[in-house]
């Protein structure tokens, strides 16, 4: 199967948020088939240090570096490297990142990655195209474990029973076809109402495997903390994401960077310790969402969510600055 355009979601969003200016410094942090990173480049006269972790993005993007004279460096690697990455392509401080969360349209529609049961496929869903696969998770993970990436994951109420299914169906032979999966999990779940809106019945299951195989959400939580740690004083994070445990994990980051989590009950009162810098400031509490007519013509940007937020001048948490202080 050919991969169809990725098209970036909220783009003008994104953009409105970042700010890109003259001589400006940005970091794409999910270069994917290079939306953001080419709108930000073109919106001012400034440079922007790209990372993916799919190797075949970084060579498909080489024809994006090329026209931009210089202005674009292309790196592979986890956003979570941020920091050593952009050090090492020589960059200071940041005036923006952003992070387009989840799987591209590229590797949705590429049966041979293993991210859909659209198209059948070998049971994969690496983004870096190395370590553990989906298959290695399915064939050698026990029950319980099962269940508990399962829910924790993707949010399936039926995680145990899928589980179960999977272990008496991989005791006739491996599962490592993505069609094969699908399969199980429907068989557990039901089909769904005909005619009506319901998601596949795999689709949580899916989600759940790709986000461990990856490790996305300690990735992001990695990325996050260096995004604090790269980002100059009145410098912008955006920040896309496509589901629920996603966004928790930036508002929460957000809301406690920010000040509005609360420190300390009438049980016990805040002292010393609760106190944080103040390392971001939000122009708006809640989320960005795309209009009705961007989810018309883009169907995956329905469940985008975009949160924006503001560097300020205090040290990250945690860092010798704030030890020292």
């Amino acid at each position: 199967m050919t991969a169809s355009p990725h098209i970036p979601v909220m783009l003008a969003e994104v953009l409105d948020g970042l700010s890109p200016r003259d001589g400006g410094l940005y970091l794409d942090g999910t270069f994917g088939a290079g939306g953001y990173t080419g709108a930000i480049l073109d919106a001012a006269d400034c440079r922007v240090i790209a990372i993916d972790r799919d190797p075949d993005a970084v060579a498909a993007g080489a024809d994006v570096v090329g026209r931009y004279d210089g202005r674009l460096t292309l790196v592979q690697g986890r956003f979570s490297e941020m920091e050593k990455l952009a050090i090492a392509a020589g960059a200071g401080k940041l005036d923006g990142v952003t992070l387009d969360l989840g799987v591209s349209s590229m590797q949705i529609d590429q049966a041979a990655r293993g991210f859909s049961f659209a198209a059948d496929g070998p049971l994969d869903m690496r983004m870096s195209q190395s370590g553990e696969s989906a298959a290695d998770v399915v064939n050698s993970r026990d029950q319980d474990e099962l269940a508990d990436i399962i829910f924790h994951f993707g949010d399936e109420r039926r995680s145990r029973a899928i589980a179960r299914a999977i272990i008496r169906a991989r005791e006739n032979a491996p599962i490592e076809r993505t069609a094969a999966l699908a399969d199980i999990v429907a068989k557990v779940l039901g089909p769904g109402k005909p005619g009506g809106k319901r998601i596949h019945p795999a689709t949580r299951t899916f989600q759940a495997l790709r986000i461990y195989v990856n490790s996305e959400i300690e990735e992001l939580r990695q990325g996050l903390a260096a995004a604090e740690r790269l980002l100059a004083p009145e410098g912008w994070l955006a920040i896309v994401s496509f589901h629920s445990l996603e966004d928790r994990e930036v508002k929460q980051f957000l809301a406690d960077r920010a000040g509005l989590q609360p420190s300390g009950s009438r049980h016990r009162p805040p002292s010393g310790d609760d106190k944080r810098p103040i390392t971001f400031r939000l122009p708006r509490r809640g989320v960005t969402k795309p209009s009705a007519a961007e989810t018309a013509t883009n169907p995956r940007a329905r469940s985008a969510r975009l949160r924006v937020a503001q560097r300020t001048d205090a040290v990250p948490f945690g860092s010798d600055e704030e030890v020292a202080a």
